[in-house]
């Protein structure tokens, strides 16, 4: 049984800094791709950031440059730590895994941004 653990969110000010982390319980965890995507309410779930086995990174235009996608594959743990953030990063950010047909997804974690 594949879980996915987040956390890290919470409530930040404009400018302010969250680190994300996504704790896995799956074996040889540094060969799979995994990715960052976020959700706001009546929204479809958008992809933030992903890292593959190979540590080859994508970001959404969105975040470049204030964003980083890292991984711990000795700890099987991802991370998304979230620079500069501003009100409209607001919204529940979810750690992914695909693996063959089927996609593993936590349980989400809320980021509010907000003075």
């Amino acid at each position: 049984q594949v879980q996915l653990v987040e956390s890290g969110g919470g409530l930040v000010q404009p400018g302010g800094s969250l680190r994300l982390s996504c704790a896995t319980s799956i074996s040889m965890f540094g060969i799979y791709r995994m990715a960052w995507y976020r959700q706001v309410p009546g929204k479809q779930r958008e992809l933030v950031a992903s890292i593959a086995g190979g540590q080859i990174e994508n970001y959404a235009d969105s975040v470049k440059g204030r964003f980083t996608i890292s991984r711990d594959n000795a700890k099987s743990t991802m991370y998304l730590q979230m620079n500069n953030l501003k009100p409209e990063d607001t919204a529940v950010y979810y750690c992914n895994l695909p693996i063959g047909i089927r996609d593993y997804w936590g349980q989400g974690t809320q980021v509010t941004v907000s003075s």
